[in-house]
């Protein structure tokens, strides 16, 4: 499988499947205009995201200046890409706005953005932070440049990608974030950081749960599961 474009018909947005495999390959519809409070959201969800972003980087920055750690460093690269990626992606065929939705998508967000370095004995040493946090950095840049513009924040099908690293596990980016988490929090032991991510990575499954009831009404991502077993985590979950 390379990739599945586009879903079959799904909230009558397009003709049929479009699969880059040259079985099938049809145009979707034109997108209907998005309602203003729809657009506005939209738009106060990117400010709400480049905002919180900020104030972490200001932080960690901070940090970086005063002690010289690179750990945190690589966090907020990470979640650099999750500030471009949103300001520019691209709209979705379909998405879930429901109220449980919205809340998972901005507690699995919020998490990262309060977390504090830490002027603590780390667990390990930092060539082994940083080595983790890296890997976790170079998992995540794999899977959003597979995901390119289909990339979002609310659960949505913008077009199934089952290509690179989609082909290991279904959520390539959440497990990427996952490594990154741990290797700050081995750098950061505080129990606020513990408590934070912890409680921003329960919610993060969860997100990818959601996320996959509104991809699954799509036959191509159907298909997709059935090749790929796990969704983030490979022989637990």
């Amino acid at each position: 499988m390379k990739r599945f474009a586009l879903a079959g018909r799904f909230a009558g947005d397009t003709e049929a499947i479009g699969v880059d495999s040259g079985l099938l390959h049809h145009r979707p519809l034109p997108a209907a205009a998005a309602p203003p409070a729809v657009a506005w959201g939209e738009l106060a969800a990117r400010v709400a995201i480049v905002a919180l972003f900020t104030f972490m980087a200001m932080r960690i920055g901070a940090d970086f200046i005063r002690t010289g750690r690179i750990t945190g460093l690589l966090l907020v690269a990470s979640e650099a890409l999750v500030v471009i990626l949103t300001v520019f992606r691209r709209p979705p065929l379909a998405v879930d706005r429901s109220l449980h939705a919205r809340i998972v998508t901005g507690l699995s967000l919020i998490g990262p953005s309060l977390v504090m370095p830490a002027s603590v004995a780390a667990l390990w040493p930092a060539i082994a932070t940083v080595a983790i946090s890296a890997c976790g950095l170079l998992v995540v840049i794999s899977g959003k440049l597979s995901l390119g513009r289909s990339f979002g924040l609310m659960p949505a099908n913008r077009g199934v990608v089952s290509t690179g690293i989609y082909r290991v596990v279904r959520h390539p980016i959440y497990l990427g974030y996952l490594i990154t988490h741990v290797g700050f929090l081995a750098a950061n032991p505080t129990i606020w950081n513990v408590l934070t991510l912890g409680a921003a990575d329960v919610v993060l499954l969860i997100r990818a749960v959601c996320e996959e009831r509104t991809l699954a009404r799509d036959v191509a991502y159907r298909a997709y599961q059935a090749q790929v077993r796990w969704r983030v985590l490979p022989g637990v979950f």
